[in-house]
């Protein structure tokens, strides 16, 4: 194995760590100092994320946000994954809204769509450098059935069970190893509770999409024993797409990429060879300038077929006018139902001795659902498989041109979508499993108590996904070639491509070719970890405290997809499969020291152990300096580390990669750029070139030779309480929070941006260098499947600016009133690969479904008066740009005049919630009723987003959700 070479600030901590041993060991015989004074006014001391360390203060150095279960019951949503992706400090990430489910093959991290989970990133980091901790301890991370993840589900959390979440804003790898680059959500689920709480909840948007949920709580216990044992039931219903106005347009080329190729009428490109002149339409040239390329007349039932006027009878030649809009047939809202039961246990075997337990069960069904499968046959499919290599047989008796298709000479594609089969339809079930068996107490060692704790976890997550109405592809050769060789296979019946919808398939023929497939995945952690925590030693009336302990995870990974995606006969998408594991044993120590009486420094170490790579050593430093009563300053610096999961290492599969051609996008031919145009003819596109499609198959997965990614993350900020604003007539408490932040990473795990890769190869000639070694073109000029895989490739640099206030009024004969903000400010994003190809990913660009606004705010205002409660939020999203480079419609609004960037509006959405406690004088009963984005607001239109035209990651559903609840506790 590999060692990684630890950085200058590891090797300091871990020298700074040394030298204090003997001044510890020297401390333990020393009497604290007495301060009856001062320790009657002491704190308990907690344990906050960022930290293993118990301490006093509520302000640490390092900044944690913390979303208490009061906080949560007003956000008006149901589930972790929805409040989490409210935070400023959020970013792009999966949830109900994305409805892909493999119609776009998978992307090539090896994690799999997750279809119906919910993610959560900080900074814009994405997910995978986000660790999620259940009560300090590491969640398992999600399965989808389409690949092995490196990302956590937070669904699989029942929100019913959640105390508060503690979310840290700031790297944490020396803490709580490996993935906590970007930040740490900790939920912490609910413990100390007394009695019986039962909860309903019902909500839906203006367009559907009902949401049910239903929970109910029990506590106790006795002297030495407690429990809480809690059970929830979520449903969550579907809104179709054909709703919303913008999806329904029955024009395509707003927000929907310009429609498919892939057409109900279909969709041919060929030439006649018996066409000798080669100025006619239909004649064999090599680039394929002058091939036919037609599609049905709508209404037509008979197809007839003249080449010497192949325009005058049933067909005419394919434009961008004739391309299906396939968002009508999609979801903006996915269905998704969740039951889950959990209990906590605690019992105490001594005075000093506890016996703890947890367990979770989640299942989850869920369901993605796409327009009907399109059937795309011939080389210019591209899928580097068994459909570019099909023959159309002169003899199949639905071929209306009279002459064998042949890719080897004359054939380009056949394409139709058979809409009489219905919508793609995935549905998944996922079951999640947590046991948690330990113990924790506390040891006395002269005058000092330590406490501690061991824990045994095993969690699995375990799902199987089943794909209906998809086609084998190998089936869809024989059906297509010779009748003679088709009569000879049971079942199979020659395949009707060419009649469009005034000729459906028949059913004997979609049963043929029609097949389910099934794909399964299951991620397991085993962990072991023993920690211990207490105080070190005294300077005057000040206690140094450290924390260290030792933690063993074994993780495995597995992918099982369909056959017929591992064999290619999948006309979905391909991917192999994967099964591996590999274990890591990690030890760390943490220290915190006031060096003065108004300043503190704290340091850790962690020291990783990986089967696979090798060992890493990160450390992190931070202050805590308090001049002041009201005043708090604060700083961290810290080493992080993310260490490739098992999809990145070995994972295999396809991905339709969506690429402008530069040589010729579709409905703009010729190279939009003089720059490209000689990198195009190198290559062989024709100078009138036209893309076919602008979903570009790309083979890409894992890597085994990946190393860890590494990171260097700092924090400076300060906390201002203001005591001239406590006990005033105006305000009894008044907080201001100001923190920046700066996260750089370095061999960052991604594949190359096939998009600025294929720009920066037609800018350098197009042939001969790094930049074009994955692409080659076919003599159409349309590309072939470029391979793209994992490597460290790419630094990406981002900072900014946290802004929070809190502020709560006095007791009026009215009532009291609070307010609170919290603010984010992208100062800047950054990503550049090894070859200097800069990301298109930046601050205040729209680009992959995604966004990184500038400014992201939530303010929340309410007010309390005896039973009554109003509360009234409003988050704002900043204006971001889209480049109208990546529209490859010409005449889409907003791109239209030669303009470099389409704008996105800023974005208002404004909640109000009102609540009643002991309603209707019924003590414990506890009513709410809210409305979320009250006014409707809109997503603004995005045109270079897939499926239904507006980033699902940034923004809101289409119109308002209502919401009632009712909690009775006794």
């Amino acid at each position: 194995m590999k060692s990684l070479r630890p950085k200058t600030l590891a090797k300091a901590i871990q020298l700074s760590l040394l030298l204090s041993l003997p001044v510890v060991a020297a401390a333990q015989d020393q009497p604290a100092p007495a301060a009856p004074e001062q320790r009657a006014t002491t704190l308990d001391t907690v344990t906050v994320t960022g930290s293993r360390i118990k301490q006093a203060n509520l302000v640490t150095a390092q900044p944690v946000f913390i979303l208490d279960r009061q906080k949560l019951e007003k956000t008006g949503v149901q589930t972790v994954g929805e409040v989490l992706q409210q935070l400023t400090a959020s970013g792009q990430a999966l949830n109900a809204k994305f409805n892909s489910s493999g119609n776009f093959g998978y992307p090539s991290d090896g994690g799999g769509i997750g279809a119906g989970s919910a993610q959560v990133d900080l900074r814009n980091l994405g997910s995978k450098r986000v660790l999620v901790l259940v009560d300090g301890i590491r969640w398992v991370n999600e399965s989808s059935a389409s690949g092995v993840s490196g990302s956590a589900d937070v669904n699989t959390i029942p929100l019913a069970i959640v105390e508060r979440i503690e979310v840290l804003e700031d790297g944490a790898s020396a803490i709580y190893g490996s993935d906590a680059i970007a930040g740490v959500i900790n939920i912490i689920t609910r413990r100390n509770f007394e009695g019986a709480e039962a909860h309903a909840y019902y909500g839906e948007y203006e367009d559907g999409g009902g949401t049910t949920e239903m929970s109910m709580t029990l506590g106790g216990g006795g002297e030495r024993f407690n429990a809480v044992f809690g059970a929830s039931y979520y449903e969550q219903k579907s809104i179709s797409s054909g709703s919303w106005e913008q999806s329904s347009f029955p024009t395509p080329g707003t927000g929907v990429r310009g429609g498919s190729s892939g057409t109900p009428q279909g969709r041919a490109t060929f030439c006649d060879p018996s066409i000798a002149d080669p100025t006619q339409y239909g004649f064999c040239d090599p680039a394929g300038e002058m091939w036919f390329d037609v599609t049905l007349n709508n209404g037509t039932t008979t197809p007839s077929w003249d080449p010497n006027n192949p325009t005058g009878g049933t067909y005419h030649n394919f434009s961008g006018a004739d391309r299906f809009n396939f968002a009508p047939y999609n979801l903006l809202l996915t269905p998704s139902k969740r039951k889950a039961l959990f209990t906590s246990l605690n019992y105490d075997l001594t005075d000093n001795v506890r016996l703890h337990a947890k367990a979770l069960y989640n299942n989850r069904t869920s369901t993605n659902q796409a327009a009907p499968e399109p059937i795309f046959v011939g080389p210019f499919a591209g899928t580097g498989g068994i459909a570019d290599t099909i023959i159309v047989h002169a003899d199949n008796p639905y071929n209306p041109f009279g002459i064998t298709l042949d890719p080897a000479t004359n054939f380009g594609w056949v394409t139709r979508r058979p809409v009489e089969v219905g919508p793609r339809i995935f549905n998944q079930d996922v079951d999640t499993i947590y046991f948690n068996l330990g113990l924790d107490g506390t040891l006395d060692a002269g005058d000092r108590t330590y406490g501690w704790d061991v824990n045994a976890v095993h969690s699995e997550n375990k799902a199987e996904q089943h794909f209906f109405n998809g086609y084998n592809v190998a089936k869809l050769k024989l059906a297509l070639g010779d009748p003679a060789v088709c009569a000879l296979v049971a079942g199979c019946v020659p395949l009707d491509l060419f009649g469009g919808q005034g000729r459906p398939m028949t059913q004997e023929m979609i049963d043929y070719i029609r097949t389910e497939q099934i794909d399964s995945s299951k991620q397991t952690l085993d962990l072991f970890s023993a920690n211990i925590t207490g105080d070190l030693f005294n300077i005057a009336d000040r206690t140094a405290g450290f924390a260290a302990g030792f933690e063993h995870r074994k993780y495995k990974g597995e992918f099982n997809p369909d056959p017929l995606r591992q064999t290619g006969e999948s006309q979905d998408s391909f991917a192999a499969a994967v099964s591996a594991e590999y274990d890591v044993d990690e030890l760390y120590a943490e220290a915190n020291f006031p060096v003065l009486s108004t300043l503190e420094i704290s340091a850790a170490l962690r020291y990783s152990d990986y089967s696979t790579f090798g060992d890493a050593t990160t450390g992190k430093v931070g202050f805590r300096w308090q001049p002041v009563e009201d005043f708090v300053f604060r700083g961290t610096y810290s080493e992080g580390f993310r260490a490739p999961n098992l999809g990145e290492l070995y994972g295999l599969t396809q991905f339709g990669a969506t690429i402008v051609d530069p040589c010729g996008s579709t409905g703009n031919p010729g190279p939009a750029d003089p720059s490209f145009a000689a990198g195009c003819a190198a290559q062989g596109a024709p100078p009138t070139f036209e893309q076919a499609n602008t979903q570009i198959t790309t083979f890409t997965g894992g890597n085994p030779n990946l190393e860890p990614e590494e990171s260097d993350s700092y924090t400076f900020g300060m906390v201002y309480s203001p005591s001239w604003a406590e006990g005033m007539s105006w305000s009894d408490k008044l907080d201001f929070e100001l923190g920046y932040y700066h996260h750089e990473i370095d061999g960052a795990i991604q594949p190359r941006d096939i998009q600025a890769l294929l720009e920066a190869c037609l800018r350098e000639g197009g042939v001969g260098t790094p930049s074009c070694a994955p692409f080659s073109r076919q003599p159409s000029g349309n590309l072939n499947p470029p391979e793209n895989f994992l490597d460290n490739l790419a630094t990406i640099e981002t900072d900014g600016v946290d802004i929070k206030v809190n502020w709560i009024g006095p007791e009026w004969s009215w009532g009291r009133l609070t307010a609170g903000l919290q603010s984010t400010y992208v100062n800047d994003y950054e990503a550049v690969d090894i070859d200097g190809n800069k990301s298109q990913r930046e601050v205040g660009i729209e680009v992959n479904d995604g966004a990184i606004p500038e400014w992201q705010t939530n303010v929340q205002l309410g007010w309390v008066m005896g039973d009554w409660d109003v509360s009234w939020t409003t988050r704002y999203i900043s204006s971001v740009d889209e480049l109208c480079s990546n529209v490859p419609v010409p005449e889409a609004p907003g791109c239209m005049g030669g303009v470099e960037f389409n704008t996105l509006g800023s974005t208002t959405y404004n909640d109000l919630r009102a609540g009643w406690k002991d309603a209707f004088t019924l003590e414990g009963l506890k009513l709410s009723v809210g409305v979320n984005n009250i006014f409707g607001k809109e997503p603004p239109v995005c045109l270079t987003c897939s499926l239904n035209g507006y980033d699902a990651s940034t923004y809101d559903l289409p119109g308002a959700f209502w919401y009632v609840s009712a909690d009775y506790r006794f």
